[in-house]
């Protein structure tokens, strides 16, 4: 999949394209890059997703935007799975979201991408202030000579898929029904980094992986670390100790005790143990986390 930054150049070719911020790449986003691809082989172009960086909430409201479900490297690597051949993620600042609707669509779709076909959900908003709909995109389309598909909401097992559903979900530790519509178990990836040392010094040596965006969930966890087997986590701002102003996933791996630095982790969230707590010093902090462990044992003696 070949992936674009920034500023769009002159487009080589045409191609079929969805456009959102596909955050947790769910089920019903795959219905539309999976539609996607099906039209840009019946038209012989390439499937194209656009997508911005940051999200547009994050842009106009950061205190108040949802938290992200995936990361964008995580996000790239789902819209490839499923078959995307490219994507173009936008700076989204004040530039971008001062376009009008028809600059828009002239500027971004047209000469940028080269849309020859475009299917969005009916409910899609574009433009400053959010000003164009689909009905004004209908006219624009014509206009520019483009075909337009709207897009219906995608239901799993009866329920509407969504992100801020897969959020609620997480937020409860639901991981069943976050995986019902997603369509695949919950992950966080990263890169390992320099930590304290406190878990060494514990007995409990983890690999931390800092989030720089507040994640969906905090708390203890069970987890799938690839390549690492399993293992017992905390999403948190480590409060007892060294607390960080930027939420940081620690992993314990229960099988390996050797150093990940530099490496690159993916980690599966499969059962919530706890809420982050504040010990009264280090000794209940280690009694808690070796509670943590032998918990997480046991679920994967229940579970093979």
């Amino acid at each position: 999949m070949v992936v674009t930054h920034g500023a769009l150049q002159a487009p080589r070719g045409r191609c079929a394209l969805t456009i959102g911020n596909f955050d947790g790449v769910h089920r019903g986003h795959r219905a539309l890059a999976e539609r996607v691809v099906a039209k840009a082989r019946e038209l012989d172009v390439a499937s194209c997703v656009l997508t911005f960086e940051p999200h547009p909430r994050e842009y106009f409201s950061p205190g108040q935007a949802p938290a992200r479900l995936t990361r964008l490297r995580d996000k790239l690597e789902l819209l490839a799975a499923a078959g995307v051949e490219r994507v173009h993620v936008a700076r989204f600042d004040a530039r971008f979201a001062a376009l009008s609707p028809e600059r828009f669509v002239e500027d971004v779709l047209i000469a940028g991408l080269g849309v020859r076909w475009l299917v969005v959900g009916r409910d899609f908003r574009f433009g400053a202030r959010r000003s164009g709909d689909f009905a004004l995109l209908e006219a624009l389309a014509r206009r520019q000579g483009f075909g337009l598909e709207a897009m219906s909401d995608v239901a799993w097992e009866g329920e509407r898929v969504s992100s801020s559903a897969v959020r609620e979900a997480l937020a409860r530790g639901d991981f069943a029904r976050a995986e019902r519509l997603l369509g695949h178990r919950y992950f966080i990836s990263g890169r390992v980094a320099h930590g304290t040392k406190l878990g060494r010094s514990l007995g409990f040596p983890t690999a931390n992986i800092v989030l720089r965006r507040s994640p969906p969930l905090a708390g203890i966890y069970v987890v799938e670390v690839e390549g690492g087997g399993p293992g017992v986590a905390s999403v948190g701002r480590r409060p007892t100790v060294n607390p960080v102003a930027v939420p940081l996933l620690e992993v314990h791996l229960l099988e390996r005790d050797e150093s990940l630095y530099g490496n690159r982790l993916r980690v599966t969230f499969l059962k919530k143990l706890r809420d982050e707590a504040k010990f009264d010093g280090l000794a209940p902090l280690r009694d808690a986390i070796a509670r943590d462990a032998r918990e997480a044992r046991e679920f994967f003696a229940r579970h093979g």
